[in-house]
């Protein structure tokens, strides 16, 4: 076991409280204006939740389950639940009451905090079927049913009341003491099949993440301003957008939702951010978009200079070569181009981390190019999740980088990545001997589930997951994520999802980029009645044939797409299609759409006849 400063993540919290008393830890807005909590605040507010938390019982090891959006008390609730050596089961905020009651039964949690009125509806559906859930604690302040009582987070703080030395000596002997390797958190997968499982993470894995993620990334500093807007109850958003610059002394501020991102970027000017690809895949979308319909002078010249960055980019980071004249040709491109596109995201932005799928090179190049790095990392939730990143020294595009520090990886039987670290949960799953030791091979290697490659300079790269690969009937083996991810870069496609699992081709459901679309109709003058009749009319499945074509000539023959089907409705985490870090569900996908999808395999189906 690795030596570490901190044994425990609360360890933390009271270091920055001192060396950090007077600057901004959390930063959300209320009454439309920004707040700021400062890391000494945010200590006395954790350490009064603390208290509140043993007042009501609540022992070492006892399970307290968050479900919340992102905002200043998750983290207080979160520090407060650690501080006294019980155990945190974030629940995603998208989560139905059936998914909450099957967490909450699982994991035996016996305090939940819920942020507002609509997830303490979700509880009150399922009261009576909740197991060992003893008491509600509310983030917000509402009405709550007679039947059904719950404490706001002020009551459970009892703020009227300071905060007594002998209890904050108590907490703080509480988690000093406490073994690094007592499990910190049981995060139950999202997952894209099955029913989820509880992972079982400790406080030495995170903190082994946060050292050594930061080693990897030492730009991440105390004055950093991180925007936050992936779910807290995801272990990327948790660890790399939370715990890493908060022991930075970094700022974290909350974005007030997922649609208000763009504005917040403004706003907050944030000089780093964590994310999925979706949301770059998105940003990436827009901005050719915006250029699509530039006069053809513009065009021209924004495309030189994106070419001219691209190569300042390889010449200076990937062969690590210094050439004046091209990074001069570069400035003068960045002045009169880049800086603009910048200015959309606030006009500070050092750096940003993505993870949680791979993210398709086009794009990460492009961002680098335009001044907005990109650095790709790789993990799962049993790994607290990074184990590897590209970064300003290391960097190879289309791969997720090295290894961090005293953290192993090999290829073991179809080339599933298999991985050692600290940051590795030992543990397993909770209630699950079964899942724990399929996860593991006989020597300790955790098992991934992911199709891997290890190049000569130790760059890592995902093929896909191993489940997921499609084995047609003729024998190949085919991963569909960078077929999607390149039918996903068209203008006229928003998503698309990949199938032909034992089949003889290659079929896609394609969710059309319905604003381009509308676009396209205008220009046509097309008439339809709604988004339902539009997919079906022959001039957009025409149009459509063509986008895939020229995706197709960039693929190997057997990798083609020889049939697709249009369908009306974005995939979102409401209608079940993706997980709540936007993940192809694809067993729903692929029954929600069957009859669609198996008529592609008809001999007289195309996608003329299967709409």
């Amino acid at each position: 076991m690795l030596e570490f400063e901190f044994k425990t993540l609360p360890q933390i919290m009271k270091k920055n409280s001192e060396i950090y008393p007077d600057k901004p830890a959390f930063r959300f807005k209320r009454k439309g204006k920004w707040e700021d909590i400062t890391f000494k605040q945010f200590y006395i507010k954790v350490m009064m939740a603390a208290r509140g938390l043993m007042r009501l019982g609540v022992k070492q090891g006892d399970k307290i389950a968050i479900l919340s959006e992102n905002r200043p008390f998750w983290a207080e609730a979160d520090f407060a639940i650690l501080s006294i050596g019980a155990i945190n089961v974030p629940i995603y905020p998208t989560s139905t009451p059936e998914q909450i009651k099957y967490i909450l039964n699982h994991s035996e949690a016996k305090v939940l905090f819920v942020s507002n009125r609509t997830q303490y509806n979700k509880i009150f559906q399922i009261k009576d079927e909740l197991k060992f859930l003893e008491r509600v604690v509310t983030f917000d302040r509402f009405l709550t049913h007679k039947i059904f009582p719950a404490d706001s987070m002020l009551q459970l703080m009892e703020i009227s009341e300071d905060l007594d030395p002998v209890d904050e000596a108590a907490i703080e002997n509480v988690y000093s003491n406490m073994d690094t390797e007592e499990v910190a958190t049981i995060i139950y997968t999202s997952g894209t099949t099955g029913t989820p499982k509880g992972v079982l993470l400790t406080h030495y894995n995170f903190i082994s993440e946060i050292i050594l993620g930061t080693k990897k990334i030492p730009e991440v500093n105390k004055d950093d301003i991180f925007l936050s807007f992936l779910p807290l109850s995801h272990v990327l958003e948790r660890a790399v957008g939370y715990y890493i610059p908060f022991y930075r002394g970094a700022t974290i501020a909350y974005a007030e939702s997922i649609e208000k991102v763009p504005d917040n970027l403004v706003e907050i000017k944030p000089t780093a951010m964590v994310s999925v690809p979706r949301l770059f895949e998105k940003m990436y979308s827009r901005i050719f978009e915006n250029i699509h319909s530039m006069p053809t002078f513009k065009k021209n010249l924004i495309h030189a200079g994106i070419k001219v960055s691209q190569e300042y980019v390889h010449k200076k980071y990937i062969e690590g070569k210094r050439d004046n004249f091209l990074r001069m040709k570069r400035k003068f491109f960045d002045r009169l181009i880049f800086s603009k596109i910048r200015e959309r995201l606030g006009g500070k932005i050092r750096y940003c981390v993505s993870g949680g799928a791979p993210l398709d090179k086009t794009i990460n190049e492009f961002f680098w190019a335009i001044g907005v790095p990109i650095f790709e990392g790789y993990g799962l939730t049993e790994t607290s999740p990074g184990v590897c990143i590209n970064n300003f020294t290391h960097v190879r595009f289309g791969s997720v980088g090295t290894l961090f520090e005293e953290t192993y990886a090999k290829l073991g039987e179809q080339d599933e990545l298999l991985l050692k670290g600290p940051m590795v949960t030992k543990l397993g799953y909770f209630k699950n001997e079964e899942a724990t030791k399929e996860a593991f091979t006989e020597d300790g290697w955790f098992k991934t589930g992911d199709v891997g490659r290890i190049d000569e300079d130790g760059f890592i790269y995902i093929v896909d997951r191993l489940k997921e690969l499609i084995i047609t009937s003729g024998g190949k083996n085919i991963a569909p994520q960078p077929i999607e991810n390149e039918l996903k870069l068209d203008k006229y496609i928003s998503n698309a999802f990949v199938y032909g699992d034992k089949k003889p081709y290659l079929t896609a459901v394609i969710v059309p980029n319905f604003e381009r679309l509308y676009e396209f109709t205008r220009e046509n003058k097309l008439n339809y009645l709604d988004a339902s009749d539009l997919v079906t009319k022959e001039e957009i499945l025409k149009l459509y044939q063509s986008r895939i074509d020229e995706v197709n000539k960039k693929l190997a023959k057997y990798e083609t797409i020889k049939k697709f089907v249009l369908v009306p409705v974005e995939f979102t985490i409401d209608g079940g299609e993706l997980t709540p870090t936007l993940k192809l569900k694809r067993r729903v996908i692929y029954e929600k759409y069957k009859d669609k999808i198996e008529c592609l395999y008809d001999e007289n189906g195309d996608c003329f006849t299967c709409t």
